[in-house]
């Protein structure tokens, strides 16, 4: 009856695949040759599963009971060829399934399937992997640990990453040149600068580094953020690599390794020294060299040189494309960007999104936010998808701009493509960039309740410095001061970020702001104890603009002049402190410095010296160094200048010359020239031409409470009283609302302010007690109220009063009330000071032990002994 059987056909792959049960198959199909051939022609995971199944149902996993274990069964083969297939369709899990209970179970399957890990970013599990392959039997080798700590590296974890170099020496690999290039790596990319130049020493003492050791330490460097280390080290690398290297390749890998170094330095004559040293060596032409050299002469300001690489590349890729246009966009040569993205187009090269987010980032970073927005669109419209940097770039425009409702739709894109929330950990540093530019965005935009709930959603141990910086940042110049340095005591205690040299500038111009000198002397002490001061310039010029503003000129001097190398913004600082309190002399005198150390003037240094000499009566000396930036220097006098010199020519009295210098202008006279006329017929008092100015500051829909204050004042001092209720009048029309005179003192508990009339003091009745003694005693002295200053329509006698309740007065008393003998005693005001006050506060000086110094909305004023440093040019 058996021999009635039908035969038994092939069964072939497809056949095993079928839902339907399986037929009950013949003693041939139970060959495992059979079975490692259709492994080989499966393309899913769930193909492989099926056979998997088949088998294990026929025991082909299970070696036979004689086979010997130094054998290699064809059970090993097969168990093999499943691994290889999972892996080859990504099941990573299946894979790991079967070798965990293949005995002995082979480490270059486990290598394989660290590496593919690791490729797919499952950077834990490749780390765990390298300890359940020893439970499963295998050993590590030499091509293990590179992978695991490879994952180390990019997750980065420096405790993990210890863990494994601790098995590498059990395991007797810490003499292998390939395993310890690895940890050198690996503790790069942790930050640890001094465990990889530990592993590098060992090596060196060993005799078993290679080129890629030299490259690895070289590399550390560079990222490290220690750029003339990197340098110095590549000087002595010649000499110390060992000749069994393979010299062409690494050679090449070890130029493009230091050529970032020389970017970062700006060293422009060790980039040139590199590249001779390319075109000797024959390696000029290798597309990663060449692409290198060009992004250092791109950051180097030399286009031209980057250009003639590019020129001379035989073969260019997407990335020396690339690397072009970003150069021109940094440069801010944007037609020459442009030309390269339409050669792109011509050239049939795709623009991806590093093309794009190129252009976008210099439009950006050189205030030009429009036209970054405009590129955006053409982006969108060619169909290539932003990435996290081209957000960045794009909320940067934004915020150059004040465009805060592009910033939000790029805030909602954001959110609807995920960039915010990722549960993927190689994400989580571009998430936090992206955080923190819409912080950035807001806070410049003064959308400061959107920031802060940024910032309050970021966890307190993920928020790095900039976190802290763009915030701090944004309320220092946008916003309000004192919540900045509340923000910057709060970072110091949390512990988590330590500041760098961009937070202590924001800080320090927080306290340039507020005037708090108390604040900013304990930022520079703190300055002083981390040794910013030694290596970073800009945090010496906020030190120099911060107690320039804070009334203590003496200090931003002292500071000015233990600089080794200044640049043109401390010169700048230092003649802007001076022209604030004063000492024109002495900023024409820094001007001179400026000049002999070999700085050209710019527009701005010429603005800063018609400022000073403003603010000291130096009218001709003001005169005849405008006339020297159009002659000699050939500079174009800007609208600031002219206001700067009409200014200068009103305080100095000379109203008439400063009209006919507005009539010859070369352009229509903008918002900031009618002002300055203004605030010059305040001064001599000239309501007709006041009423033009404002005239015209309503046609530019320049009107604002500074304006209409300003013109209000004029005509009450003229006592054209109906004028004045027109001028409410139009206030109240326009939603402008007056901002209330208020000036602050700094305290033993803190600032105190004062507004006009204020009582809520607890010590007002002594306050007031004491202001009444100092008021009496000034008039015997031949003080008289100038009831000119009291811009009400009331009495003389009720003008009076209302002059002696003034808040810079009550912040005087309260200073005299609550200060030391001979202290010095610093007072700010948020509008320009009352000329009576002024005048009070000179004879006050004469009967007290102190100076005040006064910093009002215009300068400074040093109240000593009867006298005034401004001479009465305010």
């Amino acid at each position: 009856m058996l021999l009635r059987l039908p035969k038994a056909t092939k069964i072939t792959a497809s056949r095993l695949f079928s839902t339907n049960t399986l037929p009950l198959l013949s003693p041939l199909t139970n060959s495992p040759s059979h079975f490692l051939s259709l492994l080989q022609e499966c393309k899913s995971s769930s193909h492989i599963r099926c056979l998997h199944q088949q088998i294990l149902a026929r025991g082909l996993l299970s070696p036979p009971p004689s086979t010997s274990s130094s054998e290699s069964p064809l059970s090993q083969q097969v168990g093999a060829a499943i691994v290889s297939s999972y892996l080859a369709c990504s099941a990573l899990t299946d894979a790991l399934t079967v070798l965990e209970r293949l005995t002995p179970s082979p480490i270059l399957w486990w290598n394989l399937l660290i590496r593919q890990n690791v490729q797919s970013c499952q950077l834990y599990s490749a780390f765990s992997l390298c300890f359940r392959l020893r439970h499963a039997g295998a050993r590590p080798d030499q091509y293990t640990f590179p992978f695991v700590l490879k994952a180390c590296g990019e997750l980065p974890s420096y405790r993990r990453g210890t863990l494994v170099h601790a098995l590498v020496f059990t395991s007797g690999f810490d003499s292998n040149v390939f395993v310890c290039n690895a940890l050198i790596t690996m503790y790069s990319r942790c930050g640890v600068l001094v465990d990889a130049c530990q592993v590098f020493d060992e090596i060196i003492k060993r005799g078993i580094d290679d080129v890629i050791s030299w490259n690895s330490i070289v590399a550390c460097y560079v990222k490290g953020g220690s750029p003339r280390f990197a340098l110095k080290l590549f000087a002595e690398m010649r000499d110390g690599v060992s000749e069994r290297s393979s010299r062409r390749r690494s050679d090449v890998i070890s130029l493009v390794n230091i050529l970032p170094a020389c970017a970062a330095l700006r060293a422009l004559l060790q980039a040139r020294e590199i590249h001779g040293y390319a075109m000797r060596n024959d390696l000029y032409w290798d597309v990663f060299v060449a692409n290198a050299l060009i992004d250092v002469y791109a950051k180097c300001g030399m286009m031209e040189d980057a250009l003639k690489v590019f020129q001379g590349m035989g073969n260019k890729d997407v990335v020396s494309w690339n690397a072009m246009v970003t150069g021109y966009s940094q440069n801010g040569k944007f037609n020459e960007a442009l030309e390269l993205f339409n050669e792109m187009r011509k050239h049939k090269i795709e623009l991806n999104v590093v093309t794009w987010s190129s252009v976008i980032a210099g439009y950006a970073q050189h205030g030009h936010g429009h036209e970054a927005l405009d590129v955006f669109r053409q982006m969108q419209l060619a169909g290539s998808n932003p990435n996290s940097v081209t957000i960045i770039s794009l909320l940067s425009a934004c915020a150059s701009v004040g465009a805060v409702s592009q910033g939000m739709e790029v805030h909602a894109y954001a959110l609807r493509t995920c960039l915010l929330i990722s549960d993927d950990d190689c994400d989580e540093e571009e998430d936090l960039m992206v955080q923190n530019g819409l912080i950035d965005m807001y806070s410049k935009c003064k959308y400061f309740n959107s920031a802060h709930l940024i910032f309050s959603s970021i966890p307190l141990s993920k928020r790095n410095v900039v976190t802290w910086t763009v915030l701090i940042g944004g309320y220092a110049q946008h916003g309000d001061a004192n919540h900045a340095l509340e923000l910057f005591s709060t970072m110091l205690k949390d512990g988590f970020s330590s500041p760098n040299a961009f937070t202590i500038s924001c800080a320090l111009m927080a306290c340039a702001r507020l005037s708090v000198l108390r604040f900013g002397r304990e930022i520079h002490a703190y300055v002083f104890r981390n040794q910013y001061e030694a290596e970073i310039l800009f945090v010496n010029n906020c030190l120099i603009d911060m107690y320039s503003k804070c009334g203590h000129i003496e200090a931003a001097q002292k500071v000015f002049y233990r600089i080794p190398q200044k640049n043109y913004v401390s010169f700048t600082s230092l003649m802007t402190g001076y022209g604030m309190h004063g000492r024109g002399e002495d900023a024409l005198s820094i001007f001179a410095e400026m000049q002999k150390s070999g700085l050209s003037p710019d527009g701005v240094t010429f603005l800063v010296l018609l400022y000073a000499c403003s603010h000291s009566g130096m009218v001709e000396q003001g005169l005849k160094y405008f006339e020297t930036m159009v002659k000699d220097y050939g500079l174009v006098a800007s609208s600031e200048h002219y206001a700067c010199l009409i200014d200068l020519l009103g305080r100095g009295g000379r109203l008439t010359e400063a009209w006919e210098k507005i009539t010859k202008m070369p352009t229509e006279p903008s918002s900031v020239v009618w002002v300055a006329l203004l605030g010059a017929c305040r001064t001599h008092s000239d309501v007709e031409l006041a009423e033009y100015a404002f005239k015209q500051l309503i046609e530019l829909k320049y009107i604002n409470d500074g304006t209409c204050t300003l013109l209000s004042n004029i005509y009450a001092n003229a006592g054209l009283w109906q004028n004045v209720a027109r001028i409410r009048l139009l206030m109240k029309n326009s939603g402008i609302k007056k901002r209330p005179g208020c000036s602050w003192i700094l305290g033993k508990k803190g600032t105190i302010t004062f507004f006009v009339g204020d009582r809520s003091h607890p010590e007002s009745r002594e306050i007031y007690a004491l202001l009444g003694i100092l008021i009496e005693r000034i008039k015997a002295l031949g003080y008289i109220p100038k009831t000119c200053f009291a811009l009400h329509d009331v009495d003389d006698e009720e003008k009076g009063f209302l002059l002696s309740e003034h808040s810079e007065r009550l912040a005087v008393a309260y200073g005299i009330l609550t200060s030391s003998p001979e202290a010095t005693i610093r007072i700010t005001k948020n509008l320009r000071v009352c000329g009576d006050c002024h005048t009070a506060i000179t004879y006050i000086s004469t009967i007290v032990d102190h100076e005040i110094i006064l910093r009002d909305s215009s300068r400074f004023h040093h109240f000593k002994k009867g006298s005034c440093s401004c001479h009465g040019f305010w």
